[in-house]
């Protein structure tokens, strides 16, 4: 007798989120939670290390660099190898890494033994934050990936308030070292709870052809899956080394498109993140106003992913993305002349922050969800590694034009640029996607767990 092919996509697809899913969704949150907190420590305890070193602001400037160029490594490097290895084995493996490295660094006998370390730190939290996020949509139904995994890029923002809520405290009682062994803790607690609780992506096990570790995870989504019939996906199969997959000629295109998107959102999110501050009291706005500003302008990067994620689950996701980015370059645009407003300008900031920081958060998801199983984790790792290469010049960028001494409105202007260009890249891609519809998958895995015909992802 001959069972039907389950089609794990249409089962995800066709049935209430379960709690087992919903389990796994939390455990990526709290890996981004670690990994932000992480990511932003040295900011923290940076006034502590110039006293402690007797360094200077130029010969810190290395540190906060070599973070950075750690986390774009880290991103190209981990996400092929967890699409060769599991979503599961290279994300716990980045978690152990970051957190064991942050627990060294705090015993960092010498400025130059802390730079490398920091280097070393951030390969592994730029290989944890694409492989939560695309295991994380491998659970999720398509008609709410973006409304479930949007939330979760709030982990990276929850990581950093979190240190800033309890370093006064921390460096006042324990010291400076004390941040970075609670930044080893952390990752070292959670990994044991990962252990335990994470399940590898059973996308992942279907297209390695892993089946009875899948059927058990298909167990725990739907209990009453029968136990006959082969677990199938509605993807080709594709053979090849991840990266190169990318660039396929079916992919080719949109995979450019997602990286300018990234390099140049990223740009402009960490030229925000730096100098935004100091640029408004260029603009001659007092201190403690320019903070807030500041503040509001990332409150509008958590509140963009949320708010995008809902739309983009609703609407074409595609345009959604394009619309904010050309919304935050509108207002990124005016900033300068409206600095002396304070009460528009604050409308500004909150527009600018949903659309570079909430909508960078859309770009990851929509990268997720243009790439098949086989190469997503590459494809999300990429995208965001070449947005690491943005966040770098960015930075560098600010420091150049401010040292030139460019007048703030010009400043603005010409940052909004970017943006302008993120949102005609993911415009471009809309089209792209709409005339590179996948191709019909042979007739062996045509069939969803229904009978129906599957398509592509949205």
């Amino acid at each position: 007798m001959l069972f039907r092919p389950i089609n794990v996509r249409t089962l995800i697809n066709e049935r209430p989120m379960s709690r087992f899913q919903i389990r796994t969704l939390v455990l990526c949150f709290l890996v981004l939670v670690t990994d932000g907190y992480d990511t932003v420590v040295l900011g923290f305890i940076g006034p502590s290390l110039k006293s402690h070193f007797g360094a200077t602001p130029a010969q810190l400037a290395p540190l906060f660099g070599a973070g950075f160029f750690g986390l774009a490594v880290g991103s190209f490097l981990f996400g092929p190898l967890a699409d060769r290895f599991g979503r599961r084995t290279v994300l716990m493996t980045t978690v152990v890494m970051f957190g064991l490295l942050s627990l060294i660094s705090a015993w960092a006998p010498s400025l130059e033994i802390l730079i490398a370390l920091r280097f070393l730190t951030g390969l592994g939290l730029g290989g944890a934050m694409p492989n939560a996020y695309t295991l994380a949509v491998e659970y999720c139904p398509d008609r709410l990936r973006s409304t479930l995994v949007a939330p979760l890029g709030c982990g990276i923002s929850a990581g950093g308030v979190l240190g800033g809520l309890i370093a006064p405290h921390m460096i006042g009682t324990f010291g400076w070292q004390s941040m970075l062994v609670l930044g080893g803790v952390l990752p070292m607690l959670v990994t044991l709870v990962l252990w335990g609780w994470l399940p590898e992506s059973v996308r992942y096990l279907v297209a390695k052809g892993r089946e009875d570790e899948a059927r058990t995870i298909v167990k725990h989504i739907d209990p009453a899956v029968p136990q006959e019939g082969a677990l199938v996906l509605d993807e080709d199969a594709a053979k090849g080394f991840p990266v190169s997959l990318l660039l396929q000629p079916s992919l080719r295109g949109g995979t450019l498109l997602l990286w300018v998107t990234a390099f140049m959102a990223l740009l402009v999110v960490y030229f925000l993140g730096n100098w935004l501050t100091m640029l408004v009291q260029e603009a001659g706005v007092p201190f403690s106003q320019a903070s807030r500003m500041t503040a509001l302008y990332l409150t509008g990067n958590a509140l963009g992913a949320i708010l995008l994620g809902f739309l983009m689950d609703r609407m074409n996701p595609q345009y959604v993305v394009a619309t904010a980015f050309l919304c935050a370059a509108i207002s990124l645009a005016s900033l300068g002349h409206l600095a002396g407003v304070p009460a528009v300008a604050i409308v500004a900031l909150l527009i600018t922050g949903i659309g570079t920081g909430g909508a960078m958060t859309g770009t990851s998801i929509l990268s997720a969800g243009f790439y098949p199983t086989v190469s997503r984790a590459t494809g999300v790792a990429w995208t965001l590694g070449m947005g690491r290469v943005g966040s770098i010049v960015g930075s560098m960028v600010g420091g150049a034009m401010l040292a030139a001494h460019w007048d703030p409105t010009v400043m603005f202007l010409v940052v909004a640029v970017p943006i302008a260009v993120a949102s005609i890249s993911v415009y471009s891609l809309a089209i792209f996607r709409r005339r590179h519809a996948q191709q019909p998958v042979p007739p062996s895995t045509r069939e969803g767990a229904s009978g129906h015909e599957t398509t592509s992802e949205a």
